[in-house]
């Protein structure tokens, strides 16, 4: 069966000057849209992790959505079926990481991160299978897609709204996250609902990162480098942090996005790889500054 191809919708071929503004509008708005997502995750694991390396990414949850995306393409399913898979997916990969790696406290960090590496490991096996049952010429353009590519997305009003609610729900629920990083006993004497705000913070997270898969593919360490950036100037209130790590996270991806557009090198650069540019150094850094291991 033929998999289902991303292109812009034929309205926006009407003329020259009507395609390149309609596709670049939807380019920045998609850039906003994932890059909040992907911010406002990796905020809501860093809480419901306890380890400010927790990012959609680096712990399979991506990998995972990416994964069942590129199987409903496959299938030449599209539409909503990719969205469920991922989400599917999503939850599945954080239940994993969460109870594996670090359903408690005092679970040493590096056992998080062992799990995550093994989950992401995992579903990357799984898309390399995958691809390599497919033959047709439309595997070049899922490449692009799995690298993360902002330019293939045509609806990005649905992951602007659904990043809309989650922030209203993280706002709402920003005195008990700031209560809950300092630990579950401690939150829970002070009048928190611990089990009910952290299977929000999981849900959440999980809808945030099978959705950003969704319009832009996995696209990596956004949810590492914009949280770290802004507690850093701002802070780690979460009524501050959670709605200006969208907005950072929105700007940065879109900025990044504008950055691989440049005529550099023949071609186009995939904004998926810009970010891992810059997210690995930051990681790195993150990584021993916690000592993990050490």
């Amino acid at each position: 069966m033929r998999p289902r191809r991303m292109s812009f919708p034929a309205r926006w071929t009407s003329s020259p000057s009507r395609t390149m503004g309609n596709a670049l509008l939807a380019e920045v708005l998609t850039g906003f849209a994932v890059g909040g997502m992907l911010a406002m995750a990796g905020v809501l694991m860093q809480v419901l992790l306890r380890t400010p390396l927790a990012e959609p990414y680096v712990l399979g949850v991506s990998g995972g959505a990416a994964s069942a995306g590129l199987a409903c393409m496959l299938l030449g399913l599209g539409g909503w079926w990719i969205s469920g898979s991922a989400l599917v997916t999503s939850l599945f990969s954080l239940a994993v990481v969460f109870l594996v790696g670090g359903g408690d406290a005092r679970v040493p960090r590096e056992r998080l991160l062992l799990t995550g590496v093994v989950m992401a490991a995992g579903w990357s096996t799984v898309i390399s299978f995958l691809l390599a049952m497919e033959s047709s010429a439309s595997v070049h353009e899922m490449l692009y897609w799995l690298m993360g590519d902002l330019t293939r997305s045509i609806s990005p009003w649905w992951g602007l709204i659904a990043l809309a609610l989650a922030l209203v729900a993280g706002w709402v629920m920003a005195p008990a996250l700031d209560l809950l990083v300092r630990g579950d006993e401690q939150a829970a004497v002070l009048g928190v609902e611990v089990h009910r705000v952290r299977l929000v913070c999981y849900v959440l997270a999980a809808v945030l990162t099978a959705l950003a898969v969704t319009l832009a593919g996995p696209i990596g360490f956004v949810g590492l480098v914009v949280p770290h950036l802004v507690r850093l100037r701002l802070g780690a209130r979460h009524r501050i942090l959670l709605p200006f790590s969208v907005l950072v996270g929105g700007i940065y991806l879109t900025g990044l996005n504008a950055i691989a557009g440049l005529p550099l090198i023949p071609g186009s650069i995939p904004v998926g790889i810009l970010s891992a540019i810059v997210g690995i150094p930051v990681f790195l850094y993150m990584l021993q500054r916690t000592r993990i291991g050490g």
